[in-house]
């Protein structure tokens, strides 16, 4: 079973949407694969996903209700096999905080997409739509990005 950990900034809007659109579709392909998500800072440790994340998000039939923001931890590094990072500076902070000999890649998660851009814009300081823009890029690096899993385990 792959473990993929989605990383954003604080945990409470692009990478909580990340994992359960993740964990959904890949439950609906029969992909075997464990999703979570964590934050580069522990600003939000323990809080809940922005409510207007969690609303966007149940239109389209995710639910983020249960999912915590919580901080990378060491352990991450060793315990996920893949790190999908929402932006550039979340992978590198990412990358700046990995020991030497981790075990995971650090990747985008816009890479998958094949789309411009190759960045999920963060929506928290922005209006709704910027939630449903961010959902889009979501779903569509997701669907690609659960075709690359099964290409690699097939």
């Amino acid at each position: 079973m792959k473990r993929i950990l989605v990383v954003c900034l604080g945990n409470i809007c692009r990478s909580p949407a990340a994992e359960a659109v993740l964990t959904v579709k890949a439950r609906e392909r029969g992909i075997d694969a464990y999703f979570d998500s964590a934050g580069t800072i522990a600003a939000h440790a323990g809080a809940a996903p922005d409510i207007r994340m969690q609303r966007a998000a149940e239109k389209r039939g995710y639910d983020l209700s249960q999912i915590r923001a919580r901080r990378i931890e060491l352990g991450d590094y060793y315990g996920f096999d893949i790190f999908l990072a929402m932006d550039l500076q979340n992978q590198s902070d990412a990358l700046a905080m990995a020991p030497p000999d981790r075990k995971c890649d650090i990747r985008l998660l816009l890479d998958f997409a094949d789309c411009d851009p190759r960045e999920a814009p963060d929506p928290y300081y922005g209006g709704a739509e910027g939630f449903e823009t961010v959902l889009d890029l979501i779903e569509r690096a997701s669907d690609r990005f659960l075709d690359y899993l099964e290409d690699e385990s097939g």
